[in-house]
């Protein structure tokens, strides 16, 4: 429903259909900002040689969510963030270019996920070590 609502708005434009599917996600996990995340994951990565890993503590409201392959795929995507771009602090992570995408933050790339799972997720705690 939201696709055709998207294409009617646009005037069956497609960019400007995708962008107003955008927006709108966005705005919908602006309102969820507020909830409480007491479930999630931790999530680990070892770069190839051994020499530098990451931790992630990914949280959401629901088990059912962090279960997800949308939440599970964030939470790996953000440990490869923190293992190659050497964030001091959730913050400063949030305000990274995303490593895939140099067009969009971490931020937005959280976002977007939670437009996707209709939860509010939050990034917890980061830890980076390297030998």
């Amino acid at each position: 429903m939201e696709a055709k609502k998207a294409l009617e708005e646009s005037e069956a434009d497609m960019k400007k259909a995708k962008a107003w599917l955008i927006k709108r996600g966005l705005d919908k996990a602006a309102k969820k900002a507020d909830r409480e995340t007491s479930e999630g994951i931790i999530e680990a990565y070892i770069h190839p040689g051994g020499k530098v890993g990451a931790l992630v503590k990914l949280t959401c409201e629901t088990d059912f969510v962090a279960r997800t392959e949308e939440f599970k795929t964030l939470a790996r995507e953000l440990t490869m963030q923190v293992a190659s771009m050497h964030p001091k602090d959730v913050d400063e992570l949030l305000s990274q270019d995303y490593i895939r995408d140099t067009g969009k933050t971490v931020a937005d790339l959280v976002k977007e996920t939670i437009a996707k799972v209709g939860e509010n997720i939050k990034i917890a705690e980061i830890k980076r070590l390297s030998v």
